[in-house]
């Protein structure tokens, strides 16, 4: 097992990674910003390092002094969690040239399913179902229109390197190809430095369901179930369930046991998420996120299995929890992402937190790394915290979820609340009849959160 963990992350993630090493009997470095030195993974670490200024390219996402970090400190493991380098392959094999461990997978995997068209090809190669496309990238050429014609209008048009919604545009009709191709180009070279895009099928009404998967780097591969993440806002999921509502057990158990096996074959190692839309009974690969998701905890109320904490020890060699036979499903857990935005327009709101006061109660979990009188800086996301309830039912779940939104304070800045206590209460939501198009839709029809 590790001696020393350096979290290279902050807000909530930080925080969560720093409680499975505090029961791991693991010491822990936080490092931060000037901006967030009265975080609370600061507070609560045993070390802390000052990496640089608030803007994330001089402090999280500054490699040399993460490594002059782990230096001062005597680190033997970097724990990355999402976002920032958690999947930067380059990253990973840095920490290795200096005996350092990354926790996380293999560094030919990470850039791999970096590249989403590589990813997809990888995918088909193991038998994973894939959304109808392009096999590579794509200009505002002749080929580019036959193979639109040839999937069939709308289509989608892909960055393919990055994620988060960028570099992503809809071409309804041939009219509109060519600039939606330029369009997601230049938005994916200005957010990842790689204009390459490519074509997929654009589904209508599709589920986005992902699958968990562990793999113990050897061989072999487990999966504790599928989430639901079909309610977004431009591609940024907002509210994730696990089990889906729309996911019979015969489906769960037939892919997942074809993500479980394509891990086996590809000796993955530690946590991952491989991302699926689905329509009509049928799933189509999008992508694999090769690292810890923010939505992990619903998973974990279900299943009872610590994703993070089995992260560190699958990382430091060792075996996987449970084997396939012994996952069971427990109930049903629903995980809303509370921003600082207006929960309207969705304009950012950081700002000092005047009153805070999280829900409790039986089957309610908070993941959040704020505090009364704590200051939401501008300079990173907008989450405040993740609220995650679990019921025996999902009936029961959505009744909690009501009564712990309702019950939820957070003052002196603008949050997505209003909205998440709007749409609990919406019968298409209660039904669990919704798509990846439903919350926008939603959200065009007027004023839901006012």
């Amino acid at each position: 097992m590790f001696d020393k963990i350096l979290i290279a992350n902050r807000g909530e993630i930080a925080l969560r990674v720093l409680r499975a090493c505090k029961e791991l009997g693991i010491a822990t470095v936080a490092v931060h910003s000037t901006a967030d030195a009265d975080a609370m993974h600061v507070r609560l670490a045993d070390e802390s390092v000052c990496i640089g200024p608030p803007q994330s390219k001089d402090s999280y996402l500054n490699v040399p002094a993460l490594l002059a970090a782990c230096e001062i400190t005597g680190a033997d493991a970097v724990h990355p969690g999402y976002g920032f380098l958690s999947e930067n392959a380059r990253f990973a094999e840095i920490l290795d040239d200096h005996n350092l461990h990354f926790i996380g997978p293999k560094a030919e995997h990470i850039r791999l399913m970096g590249d989403k068209i590589e990813a997809k090809k990888t995918a088909k190669r193991l038998g994973i179902p894939v959304v109808p496309g392009s096999d590579g990238a794509v200009g505002p050429d002749d080929d580019a229109m036959s193979i639109a014609k040839e999937i069939g209008f709308p289509v989608l048009v892909k960055a393919a390197a990055g994620g988060g919604g960028r570099g992503m545009k809809v071409a309804h009709t041939a009219d509109d190809l060519a600039l939606a191709i330029s369009t997601a180009g230049n938005e994916a070279k200005a957010a990842f430095g790689d204009a390459s895009v490519y074509l997929e099928k654009y589904l209508q009404k599709p589920r986005h369901i992902e699958i968990q998967v562990l793999g113990d780097g050897r061989g072999g591969a487990i999966h504790p179930g599928e989430r639901d993440c079909s309610l977004q806002r431009r591609h940024q999921k907002v509210w994730e369930e696990s089990p889906s509502p729309v996911i019979s057990p015969e489906a769960r158990a037939r892919i997942g046991g074809i993500c479980a096996k394509a891990m086996q074959e590809m000796q993955y190692l530690g946590v991952g998420t491989i991302e699926f839309l689905y329509e009509d009974g049928e799933f189509y690969f999008i992508e694999m996120n090769t690292r810890i998701q923010v939505e992990h905890p619903v998973t974990e109320m279900i299943t009872g299995i610590d994703l993070v904490l089995e992260q560190i020890r699958i990382a430091a060699g060792g075996d996987l929890p449970v084997t396939q036979d012994e996952i069971t499903l427990n109930g049903h857990a629903i995980e809303c992402r509370v921003n600082a935005e207006n929960p309207v327009t969705f304009r950012p709101s950081p700002g000092k937190i005047s009153r805070y006061h999280p829900p409790g109660g039986l089957g309610i979990r908070i993941d959040s790394a704020v505090y009364q009188g704590y200051t939401i800086p501008p300079y990173y996301d907008s989450l405040v915290g993740k609220l995650i309830v679990h019921g025996k039912t999902r009936g029961e779940c959505l009744m909690r979820l009501r009564r712990a939104l309702d019950e939820m304070v957070v003052d002196g800045i603008e949050t997505t609340l209003p909205l998440f206590r709007a749409l609990v209460r919406e019968p298409s939501i209660i039904d669990g009849d919704y798509h990846i198009h439903w919350l926008e839709q939603y959200l065009a029809s007027g004023d839901p959160a006012g």
